[in-house]
């Protein structure tokens, strides 16, 4: 029975708090929320971090209207508050709340008022945000038992509302004897209780007031700011095959209007309940069933990096990781860890090494940013482990979405309108693109994506932005995502017959935005498809040893660890000295391939423009950013420029050229074989491939040579193909 009798007073303060549940009246609670209101105001007072440091009291002076409090501050003061705020933060948040205006009225100077007396200064409400280092519950277990309890969840914010006025007391008048009535109103989603009769006593011969005689005033009410946001699962926590949940939020005056949709965010907040206006029709005669939302009473925002909170490094940990930087094989060994269960592919796996780490962002003076993150397309034959490339990334990466081209529509990657039901207004929702922000998003059959869709992606990988004008919403989502797809030629299979363009069958804007293009083929070879069965055959068999084994997991969480740490802690730039050798590669790349369509008399498939320049400082920063080195050497400008070389300039100049690489006895054979072509086949005469390609090997021709002969005149536009290549018609 604290605060029954101090300093021989006795106090009670039951008008402050009208509705105080079952025991507002019993002097023992009343005693207890006033001692609490003055713990608090102690604690706001106070409480120190350092010595003679006062954050609380110098907050408030700063920023009048809202005041963050560290939940571990509060309980390294008086351990029974949290304790409090967490079982009932319904009741004693606004006793906090009133202890911070009362501190800042005793903070504040008393000023001179129109008498010219001094008087207290007038101070509005103060906002009580909780902060807490806490992990956060996931979304699925919050059941009944955490009612009108604090909470703390992660999530990513998928939809905002407008902001509307929420009326904190009401004004009421009565219809008959204009008897004026303040009601205060419940906060969150709760509305206000309206009594139902007047407590006017009528005077003789007046006529009594009726049953319901209020009206409300809302003129004179008061109003706070309050708006509704949607919370979805962080993708990475949905257990797979469930879909995402989502959370209803309500934040209020300062929180109103600081999120938008897209961002990563932990909420501590008031596990409520309310009656919801549109339920269903089997819901409708049911009192008792309530709609869960939360109310939130603290906002933290997740950095890019990690979306798991601050990234908690213990000093070992970063000791590890700087002794792991400072081996001279770092590179390698990073490249071994990924994907370890495919064979090969050794070029692949440094890319996908480079796309994980990613480059440093550049924001320029003039507000131009440049990204950081490297984009990567796998080109080839099926079978060659490409899907298994992008599952191990989206495993792998901090943040990552994977999504497959032909189910995937531009809606759902960029962002959506949506109507809500019940407000009838619209709102947006962030496709795969925005909820990977900061991290991956891989796509699977990138080839068969309908070209409209496609195009979604251009302004998302290059300006990593998502502007959206539908529904009289204009706005602009961040979505700074590396991508990493993998797509099949055309023609299903890598065809070492056709030109490159015949085989990349993808626009030049698309694939000008690919840092790194691979092609990946099938090669038969006896040696390499031995080791390459063998190893299949051991990770088979030894599959479920394997997995007993605790390292595996441990290593993989390393690698993300590892990531997470590059990512936040380094941005390196280049160094003077690879800046010019850069320079003096790039302007010798394209004059070879100017030299090369100068030749051939076609442009390259894969065009080389700055944006290829830029992806190879990328790559050196990203090389660069696996050694925890700040400055981009020479070494990384040369490995990255042989990354460039064997993947995307390799592309360009794949495939069969008529020009280049023709013996002159080839060149003989293919002359005779369009003679005897054309001998076979009158102008305007149509005839099956196969049939004619059968007739010219009789012939003794070799197969390859007439089919590089029908290319040739395909392109001179002599014969052309119908039916699906089938049938050859002869055109001059």
């Amino acid at each position: 029975m604290s605060g029954w009798d101090e300093g021989a007073v006795y106090y009670s303060d039951q008008a402050q708090f009208p509705r105080g549940g079952a025991g507002a009246g019993d002097p023992e609670t009343t005693a207890t929320r006033h001692s609490v209101l003055r713990k608090f105001k102690e604690f706001i007072r106070g409480f120190e971090s350092e010595k003679n440091v006062f954050p609380y009291r110098e907050s408030l002076v700063h920023f009048p209207t809202y005041l963050r409090v560290d939940m571990e501050d509060l309980h390294a003061f008086d351990a029974d508050l949290p304790a409090k705020l967490r079982s009932s933060p319904a009741d004693f948040l606004p006793l906090f709340e009133t202890a911070a205006a009362e501190v800042l009225v005793g903070l504040k100077s008393k000023v001179a008022g129109e008498t010219g007396e001094l008087e207290e200064p007038m101070t509005g409400e103060v906002q009580i945000l909780l902060t807490s280092k806490e992990d956060s519950v996931s979304m699925r277990s919050l059941g009944a038992q955490f009612i009108s309890k604090l909470v703390k969840i992660a999530g990513i914010t998928i939809a905002a509302s407008r902001t509307k006025a929420k009326a904190t007391y009401v004004t009421l008048l009565c219809k008959n004897c204009k008897n004026v009535k303040t009601v205060p109103c419940r906060p969150g989603l709760g509305g206000a209780i309206v009594p139902r009769s007047c407590d006017h006593a009528p005077q003789p011969g007046e006529e009594p007031c009726p049953i319901d005689p209020w009206i409300v005033v809302p003129d004179k009410s008061r109003y706070v700011d309050q708006q509704t946001l949607k919370l979805q699962e962080n993708p990475e926590d949905v257990p797979t095959g469930e879909l995402p949940r989502n959370m209803l939020l309500s934040v209020d005056r300062h929180l109103v209007q600081t999120i938008v949709p897209g961002t990563r965010l932990t909420i501590m907040g008031i596990y409520s309940i309310y009656q919801a206006a549109n339920s269903s029709t089997s819901h409708k005669g049911a009192v008792a069933v309530r709609q869960p939302y939360i109310r939130v009473v603290g906002i933290e925002e997740t950095n890019e990096a990690n979306s798991r909170g601050p990234a908690a490094f213990t000093p070992e940990d970063i000791e590890e990781f700087k002794k792991f930087a400072s081996e001279p094989d770092a590179y390698k060994r990073i490249c071994s860890k990924i994907a370890p269960s495919i064979y090969g592919h050794d070029d692949v796996k440094k890319a996908v090494a480079c796309l994980l780490f990613g480059g440093s962002r550049k924001n320029l003076p003039d507000g131009v940013k440049l990204r950081g993150d490297i984009n990567v397309l796998l080109l080839g034959d099926p079978s060659t482990a490409k899907s298994q490339f992008l599952k191990f990334v989206e495993k792998t990466a901090p943040i990552a979405v994977y999504t497959s081209g032909k189910g995937s529509s531009a809606a759902g990657l960029t962002a959506s309108v949506i109507r809500d039901s019940s407000s009838r207004e619209f709102y947006l929702e962030g496709g795969a693109m925005v909820l990977a922000d900061g991290g991956v998003v891989c796509i699977d059959e990138f080839d068969k994506m309908r070209p409209e869709d496609r195009v979604a992606i251009h302004e998302a990988m290059e300006q990593q932005t998502i502007s959206i004008a539908k529904a009289g919403i204009t706005t602009v989502l961040n979505s700074r995502t590396s991508v990493l797809a993998a797509a099949n030629p055309p023609s299903g299979r890598y065809d070492d017959l056709k030109t490159a363009q015949d085989n990349i069958d993808l626009q030049t804007t698309i694939l000008s935005r690919f840092d790194l293009i691979f092609i990946v083929k099938d090669i038969r070879m006896y040696s390499q498809d031995k080791i390459i069965a063998s190893h299949i055959i051991k990770v088979h068999a030894s599959a479920d040893a394997a997995s007993g084994d605790t390292r595996t997991s441990k290593e993989e969480n390393w690698l993300k660890r590892y990531l997470q740490y590059c990512r936040t802690e380094c941005h390196p730039r280049l160094s003077d000295s690879a800046s010019t050798m850069l320079q003096n590669n790039y302007v010798k790349i394209r004059q070879d391939m100017r030299q090369q369509a100068n030749e051939t008399g076609e442009a390259a498939a894969i065009p080389i423009t700055v944006r290829q320049l830029e992806a190879i400082i990328r790559l050196s920063e990203a090389l660069a950013k696996m050694r925890l080195s700040h400055v981009a050497t020479e070494e990384n400008v040369i490995e990255a420029i042989r990354l460039f070389n064997v993947s995307t300039m390799d592309a360009a100049k794949s495939g069969i050229n008529q020009h280049i690489n023709l013996t002159g006895e080839m060149a003989n054979e293919i002359k005779q074989a369009e003679t005897q072509i054309k001998r076979r086949m009158g102008i305007g005469s149509h005839m099956s491939e196969r049939r004619l390609i059968d007739e010219m090997t009789r012939m003794g021709m070799n197969e390859s040579i007439v089919r590089r002969a029908l290319i040739i005149m395909h392109q001179r536009d002599e014969v052309e193909y119908k039916r699906e290549r089938r049938v050859i018609v002869r055109k001059s």
